[in-house]
Parts: C-alpha cells; sequence; structure tokens
C-alpha cells in the first residue's frame, strides 16, 4: 500500500513538473516562430508537389537520371519502411524530450526542422527532376506522406531524420536514431525511390541548417529561468 502511494506520488510530481515546463515553453514568442516556421516548411512542400504535378497535367517532363547505385541494384518493394522509420524516429524523438526533460529545446527543433522544409520546397521546385524510372511510389497506406510523389531533391526522408539525430544530444538515442535511418536508407535505395545524390543531400543539408542554427539561433533553446519564458 505504501508503495503504491509513494509510486502515485512520484508520478504526480512528474506531471506536475511537465506541466509546469510546458507552460513556460508555450508563454515563448520563439515556440510559436519555431512552430509556425514548421507549419510553414510542411506546407510548402505540399504547395511544391502540387505545382509539380500541375506542370505535369500540362506536358511537362521532369527527366529521370542514370545513377551509378541504383542502376546495379534490383528494385525490392520495401517502401513501407522508410515512412515506417521516419514515424519511429519521429516518437524516439518525442519520447527522448519527455525523458530528457528538454522542453525548452522544441522550439529550436521546430525550427530547424521547419527551416529544412523550406529549403528542401524551394529546391524541388528549382531542380524537378523526375523520380527514378523504376519506382513505383510509396505503400499505399502512408504515401510518402503526400498526396503527390514528385521532387527528388534532397530527400526530405534523409534530411529531417539526419537532422533529428543531431538534435538529439543522448548516445543511447543517437543509436537508436542511426539504425532506424540506416533502415530509411537502405529502403530508399531498394525501393528507388530517391537517386544516391538525393540522400546525400539531404545529410549535407542537414548539417549545415545545424550547424546554422548552433551558431545564430540558440535563443531558440529556452531556459527555464529564461526572460523569454517569463
Amino acid at each position: 500500500m505504501g508503495n503504491t502511494v509513494v509510486q502515485k506520488t512520484k508520478a504526480g510530481l512528474l506531471f506536475s513538473e511537465f506541466i509546469n515546463s510546458m507552460m513556460l515553453v508555450l508563454k515563448s514568442k520563439y515556440f510559436y516562430i519555431g512552430f509556425f516556421t514548421l507549419v510553414t516548411g510542411l506546407s510548402l512542400n505540399v504547395v511544391s508537389q502540387v505545382y509539380l504535378n500541375n506542370n505535369l497535367i500540362k506536358g511537362v517532363v521532369f527527366p529521370p537520371l542514370s545513377d551509378l547505385i541504383l542502376d546495379e541494384v534490383p528494385v525490392i518493394d520495401v517502401a513501407i519502411l522508410y515512412d515506417l522509420f521516419c514515424i519511429v524516429i519521429f516518437s524516439f524523438v518525442a519520447i527522448y524530450i519527455v525523458h530528457k526533460k528538454e522542453y525548452g529545446r522544441m522550439p529550436y527543433f521546430f525550427l530547424l526542422c521547419g527551416i529544412f522544409y523550406i529549403i528542401r520546397a524551394l529546391f524541388v521546385v528549382l531542380t524537378p527532376l523526375g523520380n527514378p524510372s523504376d519506382f513505383n511510389g510509396s505503400d499505399p497506406f502512408f504515401k510518402g506522406f503526400c498526396k503527390y510523389e514528385l521532387g527528388v531533391f534532397p530527400s526530405g526522408h534523409v534530411g529531417n531524420s539526419f537532422l533529428l539525430l543531431l538534435l538529439v544530444n543522448d548516445k543511447i538515442y543517437r543509436y537508436i536514431l542511426a539504425a532506424c535511418l540506416a533502415v530509411i536508407i537502405v529502403a530508399l535505395i531498394l525501393s528507388h525511390c530517391h537517386y544516391s545524390i538525393d540522400i546525400l543531400a539531404g545529410f549535407l543539408f542537414a548539417y549545415a541548417i545545424k550547424s546554422f542554427g548552433d551558431k545564430y539561433l540558440q535563443m531558440f533553446v529556452l531556459k527555464d529561468k529564461d526572460p523569454a519564458v517569463q
């Protein structure tokens, strides 16, 4: 009986701490700027897909490219894996934030991921390459998180997953995310969803955005006693 009361008390204290921390974060303008940036980036990705699809309907041809790796790899339909493991990564990052009580870094996570998606939407339109010729589409359950599957450079699956990996500070969580990212990359290649240059660009874009954020956007990393969250 005593242990049950102690456990309930601890759970109550943890929940109270979570609420207090989130209230501080929600009082900060940086939370809303970061969240708006993320929503904008995701929305622009959808807009870029619609734009490319409209051009496709008008008869514009987006040429597929030759790829040294894809040309040697047979198509194996494991498309469900790269979407599924992206969801797994998002889930583990959410668990990480709660487990490590890094609620104050949520605006920073939102902001950098939003910046990545904004840049990706721009490049998808600027470099409207066709999908690899053998690509058969994503699993119908996920459909690539979008109605249309157009625009390949850079890879959003790889870029955003690697960016989240860089944002996580705990070694064990990084190993988990790295394993998930490896599955995503293998699944993308086997399914011929992305060219190898798209995958490489995803890494480079994510690293560049993280480096830029660490140098110029640290105000989005909130502290409990930061004036921004008072």
